[in-house]
């Protein structure tokens, strides 16, 4: 079984709008709420690809239930541990006159440590050597950075396979327990080892190379605007991405990483899930809602290479 774990979900409040102007009110052309969180929508993807798991993370209120009300009624399993505090709301705006998006990311609820190790208690129950556990996203309130080691080192004793997507600099911390993939942006491989100059190709390649060396499995590093790369022992791949308008981005991060563990678990080669996990994020990107997998407009216009390692 797959296990996906947000340790921060939200409702995204999605909205359309023509023009944004201060102090007037503004009449927008429409909004979707939709459950949200970087393993939820994992989870989403996973299931619309025939794939099933298991939501679960912790969160609180009312707006955990319509995020857990949300998976249930895709059919996917959820088993969210609950706090006091709500989850959070966060509010995404496209502005058709500019031909921007802009993004208000709320803080989510307070979390115990005593829940905290409640969670962890539960995994250890719960996991076995043929589970995966997709981590992804930020952590709510009163949970540290270093639990993502906790959580690996626990994954690692269970026997299953640990996937990583987070800006947490701690990622690095999590691979001497040989997490099976990590998925950074090229944002974030850059800030796991303090580089602040410009990402070209071969600095992407260089650093996903030593987070290899230094015990990851593989790494899926997304490119944004300029597609995606994967990297381990053996492989050097490049896909460019489509192109696209660019509705809304938040979650064409998530579209890509279930799509490529889902096409992974169908036995695709690393080279047909990477060309289709980049299609279907940019699909997402292009939408308000995530991927219905209606590629064939994107797929063509996207090659994956091959470089010498």
């Amino acid at each position: 079984m797959i296990y996906t774990i947000t340790l921060n979900p939200a409702i995204d409040l999605v909205i359309v709008t023509k023009k944004l102007e201060p102090k007037v009110v503004n009449r927008t052309e429409k909004f979707e709420l939709q459950p949200n969180g970087k393993g939820v929508n994992v989870s989403f993807i996973l299931k619309k690809l025939g794939i099933d798991s298991v939501a679960t993370g912790i969160g609180g209120g009312f707006t955990l239930d319509y995020v857990i009300s949300g998976l249930k009624e895709k059919g996917i399993q959820t088993n969210f541990l609950k706090v006091k505090d709500l989850t959070r709301v966060n509010v995404f705006t496209d502005v058709l006159d500019e031909k921007t998006e802009y993004k208000q990311v709320n803080p989510g609820p307070e979390v115990s440590l005593e829940k905290q190790n409640q969670f962890l208690d539960y995994l250890e129950s719960t996991l076995t050597k043929d589970d995966m556990v997709v981590v992804s996203g930020s952590f709510s309130r009163g949970i540290k950075p270093h639990y993502l080691v906790q959580l690996a080192e626990l994954v690692q004793k269970q026997g299953a396979k640990f996937v990583v997507d987070s800006s947490y600099l701690e990622v690095i911390d999590t691979l001497k327990y040989r997490p099976f993939l990590l998925k950074p942006n090229d944002a974030e491989l850059a800030a796991f080892f303090n580089y602040e100059g410009k990402m070209t190709d071969e600095k992407t390649v260089a650093f996903a190379q030593k987070l290899v060396k230094l015990g990851c499995q593989n790494v899926l590093v997304s490119l944004g605007a300029a597609g995606a790369a994967f990297i381990n022992e053996r492989h050097i791949l490049f896909a460019n991405a489509p192109k696209i308008q660019v509705v809304n981005s938040a979650c064409a991060g998530d579209t890509m990483l279930g799509t490529f563990i889902a096409f992974l678990e169908k036995k695709k080669t690393i080279s047909e899930a990477l060309k289709i996990a980049v299609a279907a994020g940019s699909d997402t990107a292009s939408r308000t809602g995530l991927t219905d997998f209606s590629l064939n407009n994107l797929l063509p216009q996207i090659s994956v290479t091959e470089r010498m390692n």
